[in-house]
């Protein structure tokens, strides 16, 4: 490019995060990593990721799954993400679990931002003061899209 940056590929940088994850890099309070459960793992499309509620809130003490979806175009374009566990936040559809591109860390996105930013933005808006204090739904529960078998749930979802 003529400002003298340079573009990764998209399967470099996922092998780049997938590289950083196994490492365990990071505080432990999130984390991520290859969906293995996906017939085709080339393409890195679908990951997990893990959230430990922040102190202090109504989410301390609990661990949420996530599942996020690196499209074509990601890191260009941001990940599509939802919730797994069930959890009552503002961002958080809560039909689905599915997280609003409302959300800051989305609306914003920034092709240097990786899945551990969107982690760490998704456990901060968990202790934001609108977030904070919300009561949770029951610990363990999941949203009802993540127990339908394949052949039931949205084909237009990426998950």
């Amino acid at each position: 490019m003529a400002d003298g940056s340079y573009v990764v590929p998209r399967n470099f940088r996922l092998l780049e995060e997938l590289e950083k994850c196994e490492k365990g890099t990071g505080d432990g309070l999130c984390s991520y990593g290859l969906d293995d459960s996906v017939e085709d793992l080339v393409e890195m499309e679908y990951w997990l990721g893990t959230i430990f509620g922040p102190e202090h809130t109504t989410h301390y003490n609990r661990i949420y799954s996530l599942r996020i979806y690196c499209g074509p175009n990601y890191p260009n374009v941001a990940p599509k993400v939802k919730f797994v566990s069930k959890v009552a936040m503002g961002c958080v559809e809560p039909h689905t679990g599915v997280v609003s591109d409302d959300i800051n860390v989305l609306r914003s996105w920034k092709p240097n931002y990786t899945l551990m930013t969107l982690l760490k933005e998704l456990r901060a808006e968990m202790a934001a003061g609108n977030n904070r204090k919300v009561e949770q739904p029951l610990e363990g529960s999941v949203f009802l899209a993540d127990i339908l078998p394949a052949d039931q749930r949205n084909e237009n979802a990426p998950w």
